[in-house]
């Protein structure tokens, strides 16, 4: 028999790594199992601010490290003055094979041939429980990286939010996280990406809650700052701690408080440029639709024939490659001149229309940004000499003008007046650009359904602009919320075969918010579900939509969103 004495006895260190090692796993069942605590999900969010904040910089230096190659310079901030010396043909020729490789991408790894953006993630906030496509989101990301690289016209930072969202999505499947836990996980990605791709905490935390999450709940305040804030210390540990775009010195001198009727001037005609700019994507959309049906054409050539049209234009107009910032700094400088500045907004509105609607790929933060920039830089060329002796400088009309382009087309005013004035660091003029941002979103929220993504929700009829009101039904499914025949207060049987003859029926497919008009109309207080055969049998009576049953749902949804929204 063994000596206990002479029982060899483990090292200390592998002792305690053992106990680490259980006491992690025991955390993660907990996790798992019963829900992350408010300290748990601050440390999970935390992590996941990290990985979004990496996402956003691989992205950005994906995108740079092959526009450099690409264009053949290192120089990728002036690529706009570098592509004017580059042979006509590679300028024409490089969208079009961009727009190729983008469409087969696509082609092969979405279900319907379309880039994810912020309105997918959107979408997946209110109706998917906080969750996006992976698969179709990492496509989307590789898609959009070739499209800003090879001469795209869009933007970075809608799929930056995007594949953050995916991140989230990853994380909420691994711990098993309910509707509202994804949900402030989702919020806490797209903040760490917003603040990452703008060097703009402030800004990513309230464009998280504003745009994504569409409420200011206390309880996700916390876990989204702290993501926004991981999401800034890595990018600037990348990038160091420099705004996007410099002011001239004299660029917040603002003549008088007689100057603010100017600027709402600018607020009003920012708001229909914006919607301009909204329209035209939607309407080139439909022409390019159009087109391809009539044509027949394969969905993969639809990007590589936008891309063509881009090429196109670009020989003449560099200035509408990739997100357009050297442009928009020289708008912000006052470097350009006034036909210059009219001239590369409407051109730069139709390149950003191409480029979307073509399913290219890429957001439409930047181009705002730089529609609204050359409109306020116009804008103050013509007013400034007006009235000379209380006008400021035609750069601050450029700086308002950008936030107020922006915010219209995002439909999020306070988050993209903080990203303005984050990405330049000037705070002084913000009574300038406040009067242009309200201004040019109320005006532009009544000429489309809020903003640029709720409206691109709604042409694919998910009515979100409205409300939970509008949109809850459709999360509830007839089979969810039918009573069976074995229930103890189910429908008649013959009554309800009658009510089926008379043509009211739904199928347990169908959602509520199909079947609620029924009750309108309807003999009875309840609606046959019914399930149809292949032949012509006659259909089955599977159960019956009563409805106190549909309202009581609905009821119940109502008040869980409400909990939510003010908790």
């Amino acid at each position: 028999m063994a000596n206990p004495e002479h029982t060899p006895k483990r090292p200390l260190w592998k002792v305690q790594l053992t106990q680490v090692g259980t006491s992690c796993a025991r955390a993660w069942e907990i996790v798992r199992t019963r829900g992350p605590s408010q300290v748990q999900f601050w440390f999970i969010a935390l992590i996941v601010g990290i990985a979004a904040g990496y996402a956003a910089v691989g992205f950005m230096l994906g995108i740079e490290r092959l526009q450099a190659a690409l264009y053949g310079t290192e120089d990728v901030r002036h690529i706009h003055s570098f592509a004017e010396t580059l042979p006509w043909f590679w300028i024409l020729l490089l969208p079009a094979a961009g727009g190729l490789i983008v469409g087969l991408i696509l082609h092969f790894f979405t279900p319907d041939g379309r880039v994810r953006s912020v309105a997918d993630v959107i979408e997946g906030a209110a109706m998917n429980d906080g969750r996006v496509e992976k698969r179709a989101g990492l496509a989307s990301a590789v898609a959009s990286m070739i499209t800003l690289s090879s001469g795209g016209s869009s933007g970075r930072e809608g799929p930056v939010v995007h594949l953050a969202s995916v991140i989230s999505s990853w994380v909420s499947n691994r711990i098993l996280a309910d509707g509202i836990t994804a949900r402030d996980l989702l919020g806490c990605a797209v903040a760490a990406a917003v603040s990452a791709s703008f060097n703009a905490p402030i800004a990513g935390a309230l464009f998280a809650l504003e745009v994504v999450l569409r409420h200011f709940a206390v309880h996700a305040f916390a876990p989204i700052v702290i993501a926004s804030v991981a999401g800034t210390v890595i990018s600037r540990t990348h990038f160091g701690d420099v705004t996007e775009f410099s002011l001239p010195v004299d660029a917040n001198a603002l003549g008088f408080y007689v100057e603010l009727p100017a600027f709402m001037i600018l607020g009003l005609l920012a708001g229909l440029v914006a919607v301009v700019l909204m329209r035209a994507i939607f309407w080139c959309e439909d022409i390019g639709t159009s087109i391809q049906a009539s044509l027949r054409m394969p969905r993969y050539l639809r990007p590589a024939l936008a891309g063509l049209l881009l090429g196109a234009i670009a020989i003449f107009y560099p200035h509408i490659i990739g997100v357009g910032y050297e442009t928009t700094s020289e708008a912000l400088t006052g470097s350009l001149l006034l036909h210059e500045a009219i001239v590369f907004c409407m051109i730069k509105v139709a390149a950003v229309a191409i480029t979307i609607a073509g399913r290219m790929g890429g957001g439409v933060f930047s181009p705002s940004l730089m529609v609204g920039a050359l409109l306020g830089l116009a804008f103050g060329y013509i007013a400034t000499p007006i009235f000379p002796e209380v006008s400021g400088s035609e750069t601050l009309y450029a700086l308002a003008g950008m936030g107020a382009v922006a915010a219209a087309v995002l439909g999020a005013p306070i988050s993209t007046t903080l990203i303005v004035f984050e990405l330049t660091g000037d705070w002084q003029t913000g009574l300038a650009v406040m009067v242009a941002v309200s201004l040019s979103t109320a005006l532009a929220s009544r000429l489309v359904d809020r903003s640029f993504f709720l409206s691109q929700l709604e042409r694919r009829n998910i009515h979100l602009a409205a409300g939970p009101q509008a949109y809850l039904l459709a999360l509830f499914r007839v089979s969810s919320v039918m009573r069976h025949p074995n229930h103890p207060r189910a429908a008649d049987p013959v009554r309800a075969r009658e009510v089926l003859n008379e043509g009211f029926y739904v199928t347990p497919e169908a959602t509520l918010e199909a079947a609620m008009p029924l009750f309108e109309r309807a003999p009875v207080d309840y609606i046959p579900v019914a399930r149809f055969g292949t032949d012509d049998a006659a259909p089955e009576i599977i159960g019956a939509l009563f409805h106190v049953d549909a309202l009581k749902a609905y009821n119940r949804a109502l008040a869980a969103t409400a909990a939510e929204e003010h908790s």
